[in-house]
């Protein structure tokens, strides 16, 4: 900067700056790359405790020679290299979605560059925050491909099929590893403890299970920084102890790590050790949500938003060092040292991690194995609580309660519901499985899945949104796809043998989302078809003897222009509403976050003596909800520097067309909030009043800017008609007007249809929130119109 500001690059001080804010960004990722060992790595890390264990509890057995061991250790180590470490951590880690990770980030981003999605998309251009820095020319490939899918709508709705898909496995996971890491941490006691009936362990399991979801409700933030030391310590336990096991037992593991002995396991193993692929995929399960969701987690550390930007998120070269420096030397040295164990005491195969362990380290190594599993577990769920609250955000999952454990970071969730059907779900596996074994099975083809599913898009976003070469992409997907099909497959067989769960656990899950997201599509359908013109609206009020009564009126629907069928719905049966009247739609784009600035779209409907508004509020899929009154006090507040920007730029005021309003000083506005019922109450405007707790029904108005301003001239002037009208509308009181609507399929529909939108909609909407207590409208101030859609 020095340079090309035309300055000597030898002054001392343009020098200690730069050192400064190097040393200053360098502390920065050192410390992300600490917490991210709390929040990322935890179940990749305790998979040492039972790959082994899995791998040989088939049909492969381990004779006088190393080659089976040797096999099973270089398969380990090139499944950490490729998979983990290069796909993800070097790959796919670069197609971030603006710092969120998933198979929801990717298919956002083909979502935003293209129409081959079918969730609610923006323009590339209409947010500033998500426009291409370095636009590239599309390549033919790539306009080719993005043509092929918007001619096809029947590859749309595949496409998406396959993102709902992969997002149920990753739910599934949930289920799988918490019971997985859990179960196999805890029966180490049986080592110390042979006659222990596996009852006991079973018991203790479901212990820690349920201590664990019982915690879930006060929010990661508050143990953040204490999962960090336990991940460190149990890899430093692993990596030492596996450094022991190599010089005392078998130096010569080492050799394993060229890639000859694969080719030589399979050689002599033949089918069997094709089938022992299913256990090997468990040393690798992990990063599926470990790298890929790593953005995301990462909002749940507190503190990390304020050191990138308010994003929430680690970067990518913390991630990196993480992983390449501790993790990845740490597991590697964990398998090399298990497995020079066994190859000395054969008869350890199904307890070999605890066997190999030095009696005096036993008991501490176990007490940081069942803290790692927590912490592993505790990483998944969250991550569960993450991709359900972004599936109900794009309309994929029923409503659900979404509880915001802090109100600085927004990534913080907690799902009520969600948490005890996991805990439920979770406690059934153990008790009904109890074997590690079979948990093993249905753990790595839920996750094989997920992998497969995140290589086919990447696909798609190499070639779609980084315009590259197709040769390029198909590499990609070639290269890692052959090598997650060849342990798809044998985990496939392994479908009677516990796979079926997690199949049948991710179709129930794939159903519900795909049919909450089919029903509320035509739940929408239906009223942008059904919609009022603004014309024959107005007629028909002046036809039926309309009367405005005082207040402001809010009316929520999906619609963005026209009247919606709902309020005219009303209007028809009881002639009347309020003299102020704001449509306001909310709509969640396929954007993380949306800037303030650029959150409300504000337009006019109708002449301005109709006083009638429609306001548009976008809201990213990352994003949390709002405080109710806050959200209304910053809605009007949109309104009335809408209404200054007209009167100051002389436009017409019919245009109909919607603006984006900003922040503006002058419209800072501070609002006083006022207890209906304690008449007593005194505010004055430079100060708000108390609010008794107890007190339900209030309203809520503006402390006018130009008070206390002098008065005079100026401030008349400010004073326009519309804003006084506004504002003493809403010292008459606020309503809300939501649709209480049955949607139903047609009579003429087919029978599918009628069992998914009946049947499986219906179910789902009844037992769902309400949209009411979604947005948090006050009960006393609510309006429900009642309302049969046949769709």
């Amino acid at each position: 900067m020095d340079v090309e500001g035309g300055l000597p690059a030898v002054q001392s001080t343009g020098r200690r700056t730069t050192s400064s804010s190097s040393w200053g960004l360098q502390k920065a990722t050192l410390l992300l790359a600490y917490q991210s060992f709390g929040v990322v790595y935890g179940d990749l890390c305790i998979s040492p405790v039972y790959v082994y264990k899995n791998t040989f509890s088939g049909k492969l057995r381990l004779h006088e020679e190393d080659e089976e061991i040797l096999g099973v250790l270089s398969l380990v180590f090139w499944s950490l290299t490729l998979i983990p470490l290069l796909k993800y951590i070097i790959l796919v880690l670069g197609a971030d979605d603006n710092g969120e990770g998933g198979t929801f980030a990717l298919y956002s981003l083909m979502c935003r560059r293209s129409r081959m999605g079918l969730l609610n998309s923006i323009h590339e251009g209409s947010l500033s925050a998500y426009n291409q820095k370095e636009p590239r020319e599309e390549l033919k490939s790539s306009l080719a491909i993005k043509c092929f899918f918007e001619k096809h709508y029947s590859l749309r709705v595949v496409l998406l099929l396959f993102v709902l898909m992969g997002t149920s496995m990753v739910i599934g996971d949930g289920v799988f590893t918490p019971t997985m890491s859990v179960l196999s941490a805890v029966s180490g006691l049986r080592i110390k403890f042979p006659e222990l009936h596996e009852n006991y362990t079973v018991l203790f399991a479901c212990f820690v299970l349920v201590g664990l979801f019982a915690l879930q409700h006060c929010g990661t933030h508050r143990v953040g920084f204490l999962f960090a030391p336990i991940l460190l310590a149990w890899l430093g336990c692993i990596g030492g102890i596996g450094i022991y096991n190599i010089f005392k037992w078998n130096p010569s593991v080492i050799r394993a790590l060229s890639p000859y002995y694969i080719y030589n396991f399979f050689r002599k193993a033949g089918k069997d050790g094709w089938s022992s692929l299913g256990g090997i995929v468990l040393c690798i399960t992990a990063v599926t949500y470990s790298c890929a969701w790593a953005f995301s987690k990462a909002a749940r550390i507190s503190g990390a938003e304020a050191m990138f930007a308010d994003l929430g998120h680690f970067s990518k070269l913390s991630l990196r060092l993480g992983f390449t420096i501790v993790v990845y030397p740490c597991l590697v040295l964990a398998y090399m040292g298990e497995a020079a164990y066994l190859s000395k005491h054969r008869e350890d195969l199904q307890s070999s991690f605890y066997k190999a362990l030095p009696d005096r380290v036993f008991w501490p190594v176990l007490v940081i194995a069942t803290l790692a599993t927590v912490v592993g577990s505790q990483a998944i769920i969250s991550a569960t609580f993450s991709i359900i609250s972004q599936c109900r955000a794009l309309g994929c999952f029923p409503r659900i309660k979404v509880v915001h454990t802090s109100s600085q970071v927004h990534g913080q969730i907690y799902i009520p519901e969600v948490n005890w059907v996991l805990m439920f779900l979770c406690l059934a596996i153990t008790v009904g499985f109890r074997d590690t074994e079979m948990i093993g099975n249905a753990y790595g083809l839920a996750v094989i899945l997920v992998m497969f599913a995140t290589t086919c898009l990447m696909f798609l976003v190499i070639t779609t949104v980084w315009n590259r070469n197709v040769l390029l992409a198909a590499l990609f997907t070639v290269g890692f796809g052959s090598i997650e099909l060849m342990y798809l497959s044998a985990c496939l067989a392994k479908v009677p043998h516990g796979g079926w769960l997690p199949l049948l656990l991710s179709l129930i899950t794939l159903l519900a989302m795909s049919t909450w997201h089919y029903g509320t599509k035509k739940k929408k359908e239906y009223e942008l078809q059904n919609k009022v013109c603004l014309d024959r609206f107005l007629s028909l009020s002046s036809g039926i003897g309309l009367v405005r009564v005082p207040g402001v009126g809010f009316v929520y629907s999906s619609a963005v222009n026209g009247v919606p069928p709902m309020f005219a719905h009303f209007v028809t049966n009881f002639p009347a509403f309020h003299r102020v009247l704001i449509f306001v739609s909310i709509q969640t784009l396929t954007v993380p976050k949306v800037s303030p600035d650029q959150r409300f779209l504000v337009g006019r409907v109708g002449p301005p003596a109709n006083q009638l508004f429609r306001c548009v509020v976008r809201y990213g899929y990352k994003e949390g909800r709002w405080d109710h009154f806050n959200f209304e006090n910053q809605l009007l507040m949109k309104v009335v520097e809408f209404l200054e920007m007209q009167e100051e730029a002389s436009e017409p005021a019919d245009s109909g067309e919607l603006s984006v309003i900003p922040a503006s000083p002058r419209a800072q506005q501070q609002l006083v909030d006022v207890d209906a019922a304690a008449p007593t109450a005194s505010c004055s405007s430079s100060s708000a009043c108390e609010i008794d707790p107890g007190v339900v029904s209030r309203r809520v108005r503006f402390e006018e800017p130009w008070a206390g301003a002098g008065g005079g001239e100026e401030g008349e002037e400010m004073k326009s008609s519309e804003v006084k009208t506004l504002l003493e509308e809403r010292e008459s009181g606020v309503s809300y007007m939501i649709g209480h609507t049955c949607v139903q399929a047609h009579e003429s529909s087919p029978a599918v249809k009628k069992f998914a939108v009946n049947v499986v909609y219906g179910f789902l909407r009844r037992n769902s929130r309400r949209p009411a207590a979604e947005l948090g409208v006050p009960h006393t101030s609510l309006i429900e119109v009642g309302m049969t859609y046949r769709v």
